[in-house]
């Protein structure tokens, strides 16, 4: 499991595009406050069928020019047609965007893989290959507790490798909060002839509801321990977020001493539950 030592330790925090003039600038201030840390990028993502397609442009391209830290579109191939992708492909190589996070992504409400010219994340890091050769460094999606649609963890595995084998530099996973499942996950990659970094993604605790409701949907577990604690403390926010705190930091000491080649935080467009946990782990200090 160590062999992904070898990879220089990187830290990187998530964002998605907002609705509204207020929430955008939220978001840059927040932006603005974590590249103050200087993370090795920001990543923007990208709505069912390409539903946040202008506002995802917006955000990666008025972030990376607002902080100066590298900022990566997510494209999905789902609701896109060849054509529109390279388009998109070109847009981005024009405004100095370099790194490109390539997901299959989300089917909206009646629509089926059939109606779409790309079906799955390997041909779209196929054809960002073929058009834009090695001017994109892309990362894939990976999955510790397996792909929520895929039949079983052997086919998950071969999908991924089928990621890496089509270009893929390194993968960002769902987030998780068990490092075995992690460290069991590279493991099978790396028996697979699998060596590109596999990033761990890191979700901060900090509302029980909402965090159990979209855990079910993606297929991210909460160990039992952990969830029956977030129940004890009912409506009590700041005993959820303390307690949330302590155990993503543990988890994320131990995935750093196990050989994770580094984290990248879903901050929700917030700074504080990263930070605090970037600052218990003095992050800052081992760059």
């Amino acid at each position: 499991m160590n062999t992904q030592n070898r990879f220089s330790k990187r830290y990187s925090f998530e964002f998605f595009p907002t609705k509204t003039e207020a929430g955008a600038e939220k978001l840059l201030a927040t932006a603005q406050q974590l590249a103050r840390y200087e993370p090795d990028f920001f990543s923007v993502t990208y709505g069912a069928g390409g539903s946040t397609r202008d506002r995802t442009i917006d955000a990666v391209i008025g972030t990376q020019t607002a902080t100066g830290v590298p900022t990566a579109p997510h494209l999905s191939c789902v609701g896109d047609n060849k054509q529109e992708i390279i388009e998109l492909l070109d847009h981005y190589k024009a405004n100095n965007i370099n790194r490109i996070v390539a997901l299959r992504g989300d089917l909206p409400s009646g629509m089926g893989l059939s109606s779409s010219e790309l079906r799955y994340a390997n041909e779209l890091v196929s054809l960002i290959r073929e058009h834009s050769g090695d001017h994109f460094e892309i990362e894939v999606a990976a999955y510790p507790e397996m792909h929520p649609q895929a039949a079983n963890f052997k086919q998950d595995l071969l999908n991924f490798k089928r990621k890496v084998e089509a270009g893929a530099d390194a993968a960002i996973t769902q987030y998780f909060f068990s490092a075995d499942s992690y460290f069991h996950f590279v493991d099978r990659c790396e028996s697979l002839g699998i060596n590109i970094p596999i990033m761990p993604g890191i979700m901060p605790i900090t509302n029980y509801s909402k965090l159990s409701r979209f855990s079910e949907s993606c297929g991210a577990e909460i160990p039992r321990w952990v969830r029956k604690q977030l129940e004890a403390y009912g409506d009590d926010i700041d005993s959820i977020q303390r307690f949330g705190e302590e155990v993503v930091t543990r988890m994320c000491e131990r995935l750093l001493q196990g050989g994770a080649p580094g984290l990248h935080f879903y901050t929700l467009n917030q700074a504080a539950p990263s930070l605090a946990i970037w600052e218990n782990l003095k992050l800052g200090e081992r760059r």
